[in-house]
């Protein structure tokens, strides 16, 4: 017997068994061989690459259908990262911001420009991808950071740094405080040249990474615990119904904001100018941030999600 005629032998014993689920004394009495033939044949047949068995244990599974859920729930490509209900919150961001780096990776191409709103899980992001020279790529704030203290601008200038180094990009800094103290500075700074130089390379963008921030996160969120908010400004973002926020824009349980007085006041890009780039990265890590993500998610901001199997589960039970 030939070898073409003995792998079509092999092939069809094969997919009798695997695709038709037949027995082996069944395909033993068509064949006119004994059952332990049938068995080397099914042995050969993968030892012939003609049949490849994938395992799947249960918790990819359990992962693949909460992502399918929240797929079909809101309209995004969703990666879940399964992880203990147990487990450490921290373990569970590092896990988040791996899978999410190699994301992020697949993403960049030369020539184009990456908005980043900076924070806690994007810092952590940055960390995390792979070094590579991305030419001609880009790298443009996409929420101002100076608090009070002025201290924002140090921070952000590190993080950026971080991004131009591991891709070898271009930084655009946007030197503007994350939560101007009235509306009208806010509108007069937006006429400033160099201000609306900026603002030009974030409508540019072609992929945009960013997290959602809430105000009691396992990992506490940057924008709420360094100097960036007033309690007056907290009283007055509950009074309106906030959340959370994305790219420090903060949204209602509904995915609304324009009507939330701090923003009016803030420098982040809103979810409409958000919507616009084509590639949209949305990380998100700790039960405590589902009524953000769920308002984020709810808002339009995102294409593409990642998370960990906690926050998936308490996204879904919100409904």
């Amino acid at each position: 017997m030939s070898r073409d005629s003995r792998l079509e032998e092999l092939f069809t014993a094969a997919r009798m068994y695997y695709d038709h689920g037949r027995t082996m004394e069944s395909i033993a009495g068509e064949l006119e061989v004994s059952r332990s033939t049938v068995s080397r044949m099914l042995r050969d047949a993968r030892a012939e690459g003609l049949v490849d068995i994938t395992l799947r244990p249960p918790e990819a599974h359990r992962v693949g259908e909460l992502a399918r859920r929240i797929t079909r729930q809101h309209g995004v490509r969703v990666h879940v990262v399964p992880g203990p209900p147990d487990g450490d919150q921290r373990d569970r961001l590092a896990s988040v911001v791996g899978t999410a780096a190699e994301l992020l990776d697949d993403m960049l191409e030369p020539g184009g420009t990456l908005g980043v709103a900076w924070g806690t899980t994007v810092a952590a992001l940055l960390g995390a991808v792979r070094p590579r020279p991305v030419p001609g790529l880009r790298v443009v704030q996409l929420n101002g950071a100076i608090n009070v203290e002025g201290t924002g601008l140090t921070y952000i200038s590190t993080v950026l740094a971080r991004a131009a180094e591991r891709w070898d990009a271009t930084v655009h800094q946007f030197p503007v405080p994350a939560f101007f103290d009235y509306p009208a500075t806010r509108e007069a700074m937006w006429r400033e040249r160099s201000v609306q130089r900026v603002l030009e390379t974030q409508a540019q963008a072609t992929v945009a990474v960013f997290s959602v921030g809430a105000f009691d996160a396992e990992v506490p969120s940057h924008v709420y615990t360094h100097n960036y908010l007033t309690d007056a400004d907290l009283r007055s973002l509950r009074a309106d119904g906030a959340v959370g926020d994305a790219c420090t824009v903060f949204l209602r349980a509904d995915g609304t904001f324009r009507d939330i007085a701090m923003n009016a006041r803030g420098s982040g890009t809103a979810p409409d100018r958000l919507a616009r780039i084509p590639r949209r990265l949305l990380i998100a890590s700790g039960s405590r941030k589902a009524p953000p993500l769920r308002a984020a998610l709810r808002a339009g901001v995102a294409t593409n999600l990642v998370l960990d199997e906690v926050t998936a589960t308490a996204l879904l039970a919100l409904g």
